[in-house]
């Protein structure tokens, strides 16, 4: 009896992963947004995204063409994005879209240290003392007790937000 289309038992089988049609469209497509995003990029945040020498001289390319030139020139990026590594590029457009989210929420801290600050007093002026020596604790002193005096009167809150100013200016560095 022959063995000639029968496999030996320890030897495994290929799993072929077939893609349909629309599938491979649906990627290319996803392709082609990624690169739109990346033409949308200021330069000084495109310097930041891992690209190509050929990506990159093809989305400046796209900067100077309108219309139809611009449409075509968008499915040759993403062309051209089929040979590239898209994790690092998809992780550095995430960054710089989040990057809004981030400032926010450091402000949100901050605007709860200013709260602690008037609250608190001196306790929260030592934290802020360890963290930034250089900061001047006799202005906050000052801020925090003008900021309690206006708070009690009901006046408009100027020391209120000189203190926020204070922090943002020791806390968020560009």
């Amino acid at each position: 009896m022959s063995r000639k289309n029968k496999r030996a038992p320890w030897e495994e089988e290929e799993e072929i992963i077939w893609v349909s049609k629309s599938e491979m469209k649906r990627d290319m497509e996803a392709l082609q947004k990624m690169g739109e995003e990346l033409v949308k990029l200021k330069p000084n945040a495109l310097a930041k995204v891992p690209v190509s020498e050929e990506l990159l001289r093809a989305i400046k390319d796209a900067h100077r063409f309108k219309q139809e030139a611009y449409r075509r020139q968008l499915q040759f990026i993403g062309k051209l994005m089929r040979n590239e590594d898209i994790e690092p590029i998809q992780t550095a457009l995430d960054k710089l879209n989040n990057k809004h989210a981030q400032v926010t929420a450091q402000l949100h801290k901050l605007e709860t240290l200013r709260d602690r600050l008037i609250d608190d007093g001196d306790s929260v002026i030592n934290e802020v003392m360890d963290a930034h020596p250089e900061a001047d604790r006799q202005q906050l002193r000052q801020l925090v007790r003008m900021a309690n005096k206006e708070k009690a009167q009901n006046k408009p809150a100027k020391a209120y937000r000189e203190i926020f100013q204070i922090l943002k200016g020791l806390y968020i560095t560009d």
